[in-house]
């Protein structure tokens, strides 16, 4: 799977480093040795509750009782288990599939909020190569999705903000605040927006996407929180400006990766941008 720029090239294989077989045969392997431990406890808490010495769920937990799905029936248990270890896995997949850098963090936040329902998908061989060969085929789609969604979500109240494009710099509220210790970065959709934004700027240079750990926003947070009264941030992307009043100024310093987002722009609403 691609974890870098790589995913927006010609690379046409859904999983180039994660064997599906060992993935599946592991997963079907882990749940047959569950059911089978979940008997084995019921048969050791009939034993023990038979002799004064309370059932599985009262002495095999730390804390709480009743909190270990091994304790609770066989057929409500590996419902459950089996659920809560194909979310994992697909969390797993997706993350090392690249994908996940191609989307803005609306489409993240629908992603994992769908993992969290009942009904998601078993994984399986089949399930696997559907999944991805119809992700890998829309990644484009979702690129663009995201790029489209960052361009919508910016302020139009300042003029440097122009409604058809992007432009030299953008002006957006609300990603700073100030007290009488000094600047502070909110938590927040900007914050996010502003990730998003240097994530697509690294792909389309070619670059490897930072996590979340390493991203514009983290630097930008900690840049502030060790320069609480200075009022500028820069990188190899951005030169940013913020003031008092919230706002920030967010210079690019790569004009032709702006181009090619204008040119993603062009292709959504045809005749907005003037033909350079």
């Amino acid at each position: 799977m691609q974890t870098e720029a790589e995913v927006l090239t010609d690379h046409t294989d859904v999983i180039c480093s994660t064997s599906i077989e060992r993935i599946v045969t592991g997963r079907n392997a882990a749940l047959s040795l569950t059911e089978i431990l979940i008997h084995q406890l019921n048969d050791i808490s009939a034993v023990t509750d038979s002799i004064g010495g309370g059932k599985a769920n009262e002495w095999g937990v730390r804390q709480y009782r009743y909190d270990c799905w091994l304790m609770e029936k066989p057929e409500t248990a590996m419902k459950a288990i089996t659920r809560n270890i194909d979310r994992g896995i697909w969390k797993d997949l997706m993350k090392k599939s690249g994908m996940l850098s191609l989307m803005d963090a609306q489409a993240r936040d629908e992603w994992y909020k769908n993992l969290e329902g009942e009904d998601i998908p078993a994984v399986s061989e089949a399930n696997i190569l559907s999944t991805f060969e119809q992700l890998h085929q829309s990644k484009g789609e979702v690129f663009e999705r995201g790029v489209i969604n960052v361009f919508k979500g910016l302020s139009w109240d300042y003029k440097t903000n122009c409604p058809c494009k992007f432009g030299a710099k953008v002006i957006v509220t609300g990603l700073v605040k100030y007290d009488r210790w000094g600047f502070g970065l909110n938590w927040g959709w900007q914050r996010d927006r502003l990730a998003d934004l240097e994530r697509m700027l690294m792909l389309l240079d070619g670059k490897p996407v930072p996590d979340n750990r390493a991203d514009v926003s983290r630097r930008l947070g900690d840049h502030i929180h060790e320069n609480r009264h200075s009022n500028r941030y820069e990188d190899e992307m951005f030169a940013i400006k913020y003031f008092q009043k919230g706002t920030a100024h967010i210079s690019f310093k790569r004009p032709e990766l702006v181009d090619k987002l204008n040119d993603i722009i062009a292709r959504h609403y045809p005749g907005a941008l003037a033909a350079r």
